[in-house]
């Protein structure tokens, strides 16, 4: 069974970058059927897709958020990471990386990690 679990601080100041790391267990993110998914939730609101990457390499991003957003792998520690620029007080929330069969699915996540941009 895959296991999904994300690293990074939990405080950003605004406009720093957020950088988290998934770590995957149980699965390779080489393989090319799943999407390696980031997702978001902010305080009060839903879920809300970030991009993801491809087990061949290939990235996703989400339109509104693609400018900001970078998502990149180091297959030997079979880890995925996003990256999120010029961060300010509306990118607080639960972030969770997640695997999915479809381009916008996520079928495996992660526990989530708080991220707050705060100074």
């Amino acid at each position: 069974q895959v296991q999904l679990q994300e690293s990074g601080p939990g405080l950003v100041k605004p406009s720093q970058t957020l950088s988290l790391t998934c770590t995957v267990s149980g699965g390779s993110i080489t393989t090319n059927y799943y999407y390696w998914t980031w997702i978001r939730q902010p305080p009060g609101k839903g879920l809300e897709w970030m991009g993801a990457i491809t087990g061949s390499g290939a990235t996703y991003y989400r339109p509104s958020l693609k400018s900001r957003t970078s998502i990149s792998r180091d297959t030997s520690k079979n880890q995925f990471t996003l990256e999120l620029r010029s961060v300010t007080p509306e990118d607080t929330a639960v972030y969770y990386c997640a695997r999915g069969f479809g381009l916008y699915e996520y079928n495996d996540r992660g526990q989530g990690t708080q991220v707050t941009v705060s100074s």
